[in-house]
């Protein structure tokens, strides 16, 4: 018996040798395919299923589910890479599934849910890859007496806030300002918009998550541990994880509030308005929200100045005559409504019903998109160099906005969440150009955005100059592989992104994810990763024929 059992041992780890020597050939891609295929239908088991759930190729519908929450056009191009196969899960069971066939078969999964990924990497990458679109998983449930939501990762926050203000005017969640934002990537990237001052963001108010880990096991708040559901609260969860839904705990607001905008296409007086902004957005009352945004409008540039106060008109009024008066902001400027109402008019959907805030429309112009903090206040002889930057052609759509940080973030410690751009951070500015088109016309779109963020460099965050990951910029870095570690390259732009927060991610990783089977361009890697998630598979299939061959004697 000891005989044979030694013999057994010898033959399972001469085959591991084996299958890990194997090189990944086409033709060994495609047996993985087939293989993963061939095991998501049968632990789908149900024909019907099966066609809702897998899209391939040579589907009809194939190019309609892939564009269908392409949120960025630059990456819907001919020239774009495409998946082999796009999954479509209706019920939590089918994502397990998919992460366990994926994993035993070495397929590459990149998992999508409101498609704003600023550079594509929920749908394109140059490996091939299986989509995750989770665009059906999108149920919520508000419960108004404990003042909580469980929402799933594949609803938007446009249809998050439509099923809160159905319930409730006084109730709020402070998530961001476009609608058609998917909630799973927004909360784990941390997602901020007109409550931030107030509230914080919206990875501060998740109280609770279920996920599919790289196991394939489903896991609540209790079962992952406090370090796991503290990674997933702004690392990024798809470094991690399949964020299946999400638990929440709402906020209030009042009853009131008030909406307002002023603008101003003077060059010197917009000047004025921005240096005082500077000294007073992140400092006044945590009950009012200010935005800078600059851009162009009718072949001039323009500076408005729109923003939230929870409270009246008329509170309002005294509250910026006494701490802000060079906005020159009057009666008529502003408008009183409710909250779930101010979400409407800060989307720019116009003057509709608040149903509308879960419409999914897709985006008509590409862009391309940087990030910075800001610790001091920048200069006027700046600022001015901005806006004329604005005014050269390659501007028409560009967009300079600075969003007003202090009050409740900087409350909270940057090390409480991943997040850690709080305390000492005035505000966040984002550059964005926008156009139609490809090849040479993008290239000239996208030097704009990388010529004013050089300019900027000495006048914002460093040591490290940080940058948002919900505003993902793949010009930080990607992994490319070569002497480096992958430990050593994504720290590289890791630290922007999270300061001293990602060493702690990566311990996390290296804990829940140590084959680094969730990952991408930028994701948190493992300190190491023992091989490649595809060498663990091939372990796992002989794993699989050992234990099937037990069962048969």
């Amino acid at each position: 018996m000891k005989l044979q059992t030694f013999f057994s041992t010898i033959l399972l780890f001469t085959t591991i040798f084996l299958l890990l020597s194997l090189p990944h050939s086409v033709s060994a891609n495609q047996s993985n395919h087939t293989g993963f295929l061939q095991c998501l239908s049968l632990r789908l088991n149900d024909s019907n299923i099966v066609s809702k759930v897998i899209h391939t190729p040579n589907d009809s519908s194939f190019s309609s589910v892939l564009s269908l929450t392409i949120q960025n056009p630059r990456f819907s191009s001919p020239g774009t890479p495409k998946p082999v196969l796009i999954l479509t899960p209706v019920q939590p069971s089918h994502v397990q599934s998919a992460v366990k066939c994926a994993r035993r078969f070495g397929i590459h999964i990149r998992t999508r849910g409101g498609g704003h990924d600023y550079e594509g990497l929920s749908y394109a990458t140059h490996k091939p890859f299986v989509i995750l679109d989770l665009t059906n998983l999108r149920s919520i449930t508000v419960d108004v007496d404990n003042r909580s939501v469980w929402v799933q990762t594949g609803a938007t926050i446009g249809e998050l806030y439509y099923e809160l203000g159905k319930k409730n005017r006084t109730l709020a969640f402070p998530a961001g300002v476009c609608p058609t934002v998917g909630v799973g990537g927004h909360f784990s990237g941390g997602g901020y918009g007109t409550l931030l001052r107030k509230h914080g963001l919206a990875a501060d108010h998740v109280i609770d998550a279920r996920v599919v880990d790289a196991r394939g096991r489903v896991l609540e708040r209790r079962e992952m541990g406090e370090e796991f559901f503290w990674a997933i609260r702004g690392g990024g969860g798809s470094s991690f994880c399949v964020v299946l839904s999400w638990k929440i705990g709402l906020v209030d607001v009042p009853s009131t509030v008030t909406v307002f905008n002023v603008t101003e296409f003077e060059e010197q007086s917009a000047l004025k308005i921005i240096h005082r902004w500077q000294f007073v957005s992140d400092r006044v009352s945590d009950d009012l929200f200010v935005r800078v945004m600059l851009q162009r409008y009718k072949n001039m540039v323009r500076a408005s100045f729109p923003g939230l106060y929870l409270g009246s008109v008329k509170s309002l009024l005294e509250l910026v005559n006494r701490e802000f008066p060079e906005l020159g902001l009057e009666e008529k400027d502003c408008k009183e409504m409710s909250w779930i109402e101010s979400v409407v008019w800060f989307a720019e959907l116009g003057d509709v019903p608040i149903d509308n805030l879960g419409k999914r429309t897709r985006a008509s112009l590409a862009f391309k998109a940087k990030s910075d903090f800001v610790q001091e206040p920048i200069p006027e002889n700046v600022i001015s160099k901005m806006w004329r930057r604005l005014q050269e052609p390659e501007a028409e759509h560009a967009q300079l906005i600075f969003t007003p940080f202090g009050g409740k973030m900087s409350e909270i410690g940057e090390y409480e969440t991943p997040f850690p751009h709080r305390e000492g951070n005035m505000y966040e500015i984002q550059y964005l150009n926008y156009w139609r088109g490809g090849g040479e016309e993008k290239e000239k779109y996208m030097r704009w955005v990388e010529r004013v963020y050089d300019e900027m460099s000495e006048f914002v965050a460093r040591s490290p100059r940080g940058a948002y990951i919900n505003l993902r910029d793949l010009d930080l870095g990607i992994y490319v592989g070569g002497k480096r570690s992958k430990y050593e390259e994504g720290k590289s732009w890791g630290v922007k992104y999270f300061k001293n927060n990602f060493e702690r991610l990566v311990r996390v990783k290296t804990s829940v994810d140590p084959f680094d089977f969730f990952c991408d361009e930028q994701s948190i890697p493992p300190f190491s990763s023992f091989g490649s998630y595809l060498k663990e598979s091939s372990v796992m299939r002989v794993r699989d024929f050992v234990s099937e061959n037990r069962v048969m004697k």
